[in-house]
């Protein structure tokens, strides 16, 4: 189906709308589903019994279907969703084929998604972190994952290095090296004992926020940023700089899970250095983008940039956390805490999953067929940006106070009872406002009047095309919105 996101200039490429669409609504219903599962883990910190035995109900279960579920039942749609509308503009070709993304629409959903959730709920899972789904669904998401680097690299090598936009390297870098990451930490922990197979795990860890989830959702941001704002990246070459250093560094950094365990200190050493010095880049890379975002506003009229502009701000933050935080004077107080909690939710409810919905959003924009309603995509906004920083604040609390407790050598159980308040707050942030946003941001981009987002497009920055939003990009395209 030709692109239905251009509307006043010849179109030299073509989007499968069909397929935006069908990953975009996968997105926000294993979304809700996956928020569904943590709220009803949190319910049984404040009520133990709440499952009444039901196995299927217990914490373990749930809590592995939510971080599976968040991760790629939701962010890998919703990065999927954004990849056959941006791969098409930024290379001026078409992405492999249609039948194959349906192929690949069908295993994600119904043969990774469905069954993995059945799988783990029914107790058949890996002791994995990040790694829950048992074997046979990884087998089928390196092939899932092999088919995305067929479907959506081709066409970005189709002109050569020179023509390739700084969200073109985000693209290559985050399906390549998820490529080589996934079985390492997914398969390999399986048939290596002990420490070994426990550091594998730890560079795991982190290379899922750090060579899946971090690229694709900076891809959207650089993206983005240009695309709403008009005018192209301030920095080039910071740009260039934050990938290579990105890409360098975070494999790097994983064994800072395992800080003053068997793992050999040379190593621990070694991941505190890379994530101080990951730290360092994170800097490089939210200076330029907030120097691209001059003149936008504190708060962007166009919503889809301001998800990603409220994403960047949230990566510095998170990023900087991160980096304290393996220091061993900081991770001695905060390891196993609500701390660690909190920061994970940053990363991937604050950083991820603002850029995956303002990535969303921009193209769901465009595409003239779909119903969109701007008041309550606006409203998603606003309930997820405050639910996000109330549950973040008061987890990150929660886990100082925790920490110090056990320093101290107070009895257990009192930091359990100090942790209650604080579980609370978090169990209302997360079951009100931030699936309350999600609700809204669901139905924002299933009602109101179809192609209301040309609509809203045209009220922010307008419907005009863009002349350059990077360099050599507007002549691949010959502009695009």
């Amino acid at each position: 189906m030709s692109v239905g996101d251009r509307v006043d200039a010849p179109v030299a490429f073509e989007v499968h709308t069909t397929l935006v669409h069908a990953h975009g609504i996968a997105a926000l219903a294993t979304l809700l589903i996956s928020v569904t599962f943590g709220i009803l883990a949190s319910l049984q910190f404040l009520y133990p019994d709440f499952s009444g035995g039901v196995p299927w109900l217990s914490w373990g279960r749930l809590r592995y279907a939510h971080t599976q579920g968040i991760m790629l039942g939701w962010l890998g749609n919703a990065f999927f969703a954004f990849l056959y509308h941006a791969v098409p503009v930024l290379s001026g070709r078409a992405v492999t084929s249609a039948r194959l993304g349906r192929w690949l629409f069908a295993l994600w959903n119904f043969a990774v998604m469905a069954p993995g959730w059945v799988l783990l709920l029914s107790g058949v899972s890996q002791p994995l972190e990040w790694a829950e789904f048992p074997l046979v669904i990884d087998a089928v998401i390196v092939a899932s994952l092999l088919l995305a680097a067929v479907q959506f690299l081709p066409p970005l090598f189709t002109r050569g290095l020179d023509y390739l936009y700084v969200s073109s390297w985000y693209i290559i870098g985050g399906l390549v090296f998820t490529l080589l990451a996934y079985p390492m930490g997914n398969i390999v922990p399986e048939f290596v004992a002990g420490a070994s197979g426990a550091a594998f795990s730890g560079l795991w860890i982190h290379d899922a926020v750090g060579l899946f989830v971090t690229p694709l959702a900076l891809a959207i941001v650089y993206f983005v940023i240009p695309a709403a704002t008009r005018r192209p990246i301030y920095s080039h070459f910071l740009s260039m700089l934050g990938f290579w250093l990105l890409f360098f560094l975070y494999p790097l950094n994983g064994t800072h899970h395992y800080v003053f365990s068997v793992i050999p200190m040379s190593a621990q050493i070694g991941a505190i250095a890379a994530s101080a010095l990951l730290g360092v880049d994170v800097i490089i890379v939210v200076t330029n983008l907030l120097l691209s975002l001059r003149g936008a506003g504190i708060v962007p009229k166009d919503v889809g940039l301001r998800f990603v502009a409220a994403g960047t701000v949230f990566y510095l933050i998170v990023s900087l956390q991160g980096s304290v935080q393996a220091q061993m004077a900081v991770n001695e107080t905060t390891h196993f805490t609500d701390f660690v909690v909190g920061h994970s939710h940053l990363a991937m409810l604050g950083f991820a999953s603002f850029a995956a919905a303002g990535g969303l959003v921009h193209a769901w924009q465009r595409i003239s067929w779909v119903r969109y309603n701007a008041r309550l995509v606006d409203h998603a906004f606003w309930l997820l940006a405050i639910g996000v920083v109330v549950m973040v604040a008061d987890l990150t609390v929660a886990g100082v106070v925790q920490g110090r407790l056990w320093q101290s050598g107070a009895p257990w159980i009192d930091s359990v009872v100090a942790s209650r308040p604080y579980w609370v707050v978090r169990t209302h942030a997360g079951g009100v406002l931030v699936a309350g946003g999600f609700i809204a941001l669901l139905a924002g981009l299933t009602t109101g009047p179809r192609g209301g987002g040309l609509k809203a497009v045209e009220d922010s920055v307008g419907v005009a095309p863009i002349d350059e939003i990077a360099p050599r990009l507007a002549p691949l395209t010959g502009g695009a919105l």
